[in-house]
């Protein structure tokens, strides 16, 4: 069973730019959060990350960022603080928390 965390709160980034390939995303995510696509690495599941941070601390190249552990406490605190859905806004368009 997949797990599933808050939606649109996980603080992961991935640069395509500095992503070489190597795959250790994937060996290390407990959650099959990345996938291979066109010889690099693609987040596939965004809302399955629980930010434990293994693939930031792993990646050779730097290529992901993740600010472990803080997304569904930041959608927590926000949607309690806003009367609203818990949510942190992490939108491409939006200049929310992440």
């Amino acid at each position: 069973m997949k797990h599933k965390y808050l939606k649109n709160v996980a603080t992961l980034k991935l640069d395509l730019d500095k992503c070489k390939g190597c795959g250790m995303c994937l060996d290390v995510c407990p959650h099959g959060v990345f996938a291979m696509e066109m010889e690099k690495a693609t987040i596939l599941d965004r809302d399955a990350c629980m930010e434990c941070g293994a693939c930031d601390k792993n990646c050779p190249f730097d290529a992901i960022e993740v600010k472990i552990g803080v997304g569904c406490a930041a959608a927590v605190i926000n949607g309690l603080l806003t009367g609203t859905e818990p949510s942190c806004d992490c939108s491409e368009n939006s200049n929310g928390c992440c």
